[in-house]
């Protein structure tokens, strides 16, 4: 009989190994599957994380873009004002000078029409008058040569702002393409 007592129990352990190989291959394949969700998981979170990490860097270069193009455009405001200042005082002195060459002008027209109520012959009238005619002229002529040669200056020193601008434009926005 104690031989028999010593094959029950192996004849149990192979029960008991028939009856747990289920739960051990089903534990294992869930043990499985947990690890293969978990790396999912892992791999999802470092996309994520990716995705994430790249638009906060396009988001920084839109920002940054937008402050430039802010800037840039302030500038441009600055030099289109400061071109309009500069036109106006050009425009000023133009003013001040057509006034001085006009009082300059009416002066001399109103000292020879004086003179000319002295005259006692006709020749020395119509030598005050061909005087003045000339002296017009000359004046009219050295005048129109200086305004001139003033408005071209003008001309240049009001597009200068704009210029100076556009030339930042072209190496700036040149370079970038």
């Amino acid at each position: 009989m104690a031989a028999k007592k010593d094959a029950e129990p192996t004849v149990k352990t192979a029960e008991t190994v028939i009856e747990t190989a289920p739960v051990v291959v089903a534990t294992q394949g869930f043990d499985q599957t947990v690890a293969a969700i978990k790396d999912g998981m892992t791999g999802a979170v470092a996309g994520i994380e990716k995705t994430q990490t790249e638009m906060k860097a396009n988001m920084e270069k839109a920002f940054k873009t937008a402050e430039e193009f802010v800037s840039f455009s302030q500038g441009n405001v600055d030099a289109v004002v400061k071109s309009g200042q500069i036109w106006a005082a050009g425009v000023q002195e133009f003013t001040k000078s057509f006034a001085t060459l006009a009082q300059a002008q009416m002066d001399q027209t109103v000292s020879v029409w004086k003179a000319m109520s002295g005259v006692k012959s006709l020749k020395d009238a119509m030598e005050l008058q061909t005087n003045l005619a000339r002296s017009s002229v000359e004046a009219a002529m050295s005048e129109s040569g200086k305004l001139t040669d003033a408005s071209m200056k003008l001309a240049e020193q009001t597009f200068a702002p704009i210029t100076a601008r556009v030339t930042l434009a072209v190496e700036k926005f040149g370079r970038a393409a």
